[in-house]
């Protein structure tokens, strides 16, 4: 059977394919899902990319697959490892981390300031994919980024640089990573003035920079051998979507819960009362990612999280027997209630590290009421992405009750908020699919969440 676009998701522990068809009509269809387990420890991700596609075949009932177009979307071999530094830590360093954030990144280490040798000898052994240099408003403080430029030079190591600093920097940056034989990127300022964010420069050069150099990284060494367009970070697609998806129905936030990670994405301006007292400035699209939440791989923390006794009283079962039992993709009725227990608490924990909060403080001249951090009370949808909030029964209303877990001071989505899920589990290819067919991208989403 031929298919016109195949999106690939290569996950930590799954790897997912969609298929979609009359992509370039009017009417554009996903056609079918295949899956299987992602094959990273083999060595060869295109192991479980192949037995995926076979899933794909015996679902649609197709003797092969051919396609016309592959692409795909990766978090598997540790997904996109980076670490970040800058010159003052609530600036420039924020700045860079929401960049880095924001392109599907995981932050391995992030430091403010001149490096010292610990922080240098931690960049050797960290193994990341990218090193982004920041630091110094533009035509102002020039010392710090130069001086960390030239001891990650000396490292020895052969990681690619993106220099998004004091744009006076440019011509020295370029010469102290050309003379150490580094590939160096370099992009607009991430924060070129005082409460000023730049941050989407940055996060397309990291995507583009990830694309090209993934291939090296532990076993996607033959992943292009199947995939002829883009590669880009699962969490950086699904992002991707998000704000395609705003740009159409209004402010949201997304929830993407998966076997390793819960990322929330959110996508709002916030409201202009809020923005008059916010302390620092935050960027419109923001993602936070809780590598302690993963309903499967990091399965322990939340149950340490609930407690066991919780656990067993509302299951009517053992912790051992419930550990013992689970799978990537639950199927009995007791290991299903198991990972709704477990993604109610991965939610709930996520957008209480994730949202803002108003705080009075105290001063010479009384009190003062500011914000802080991300305000999501013009927030007009919860969606809902990702392996358990797709296929668990009780998605919607595990997202649907954060609306009453309003605490006074917190910046939390109204009881206004409609909260969809992505049935057809397909948000991340939407994202990669939407950077060459954004009209199609953007109806295949909607019509997948049961938007008008």
């Amino acid at each position: 059977m031929k298919i016109d676009v195949l999106v690939a998701e290569i996950g930590s522990t799954t790897t997912v394919v969609n298929a979609f068809q009359d992509i370039n009509t009017l009417c554009p269809k996903f056609i079918g899902q295949g899956q299987a387990p992602t094959s990273v420890l083999e060595g060869d991700v295109n192991i479980g990319l192949n037995s995926a596609i076979s899933d794909l075949a015996n679902k649609i009932n197709a003797e092969s697959i051919e396609y016309e177009e592959m692409l795909a979307t990766s978090s598997a071999a540790g997904g996109l490892k980076m670490s970040v530094h800058g010159l003052v830590y609530d600036m420039t360093v924020k700045a860079a981390r929401e960049a880095a954030l924001g392109a599907g990144a995981i932050i391995h280490n992030a430091t403010a300031g001149k490096l010292r040798k610990a922080d240098l000898k931690r960049i050797k052994n960290m193994n990341v994919n990218i090193i982004l240099l920041a630091g110094g408003v533009d035509h102002g403080e020039r010392e710090t980024a130069l001086y960390n430029a030239e001891k990650i030079s000396k490292l020895g190591i052969k990681v690619p640089i993106i220099y998004a600093g004091n744009v006076d920097n440019q011509e020295e940056i370029k010469e102290i990573f050309e003379e150490a034989g580094m590939k160096l990127y370099i992009v607009e300022n991430v924060y070129p003035k005082i409460d000023q964010l730049n941050i989407e420069p940055t996060r397309k050069i990291i995507q583009d920079v990830f694309e090209e150099h993934i291939v090296h990284a532990p076993g996607m060494a033959k992943v292009r051998e199947l995939v002829n367009g883009p590669i880009i970070p699962t969490p950086g697609a699904v992002m991707k979507a998000s704000e395609l998806l705003k740009e159409d129905i209004g402010d949201l936030i997304t929830f993407d819960v998966g076997g390793a990670t819960t990322d929330l994405h959110s996508v709002t301006e916030g409201s202009e009362e809020i923005n008059r007292i916010l302390i620092s400035p935050e960027p419109i699209a923001k993602r936070s990612v809780e590598g302690d939440l993963g309903v499967y791989v990091n399965m322990e923390n939340i149950v340490g999280r609930i407690g066991i006794e919780e656990i067993e009283e509302n299951l009517q079962i053992g912790i051992d027997a419930l550990k013992r039992n689970h799978q990537p993709i639950p199927k009995t009725k007791k290991q299903i209630e198991f990972v709704e227990m477990l993604t109610k608490e991965a939610v709930e924990t996520a957008i209480e590290r994730h949202v803002g909060e108003i705080r009075h403080i105290y001063g010479p001249n009384g009190k003062a009421t500011v914000a802080e951090g991300k305000d999501l009370s013009n927030v007009k949808y919860i969606v809902g992405t990702g392996g358990a909030l797709t296929k668990l029964d009780k998605g919607k209303e595990i997202l649907k009750a954060l609306t009453n877990n309003n605490t006074k001071n917190k910046l939390q989505p109204t009881n206004e908020a409609k909260v969809v899920i992505d049935k057809d589990y397909i948000m991340a290819s939407v994202g990669v699919l939407s950077k060459s067919h954004p009209k199609s991208a953007l109806k295949l989403l909607k019509k997948s969440c049961n938007i008008e």
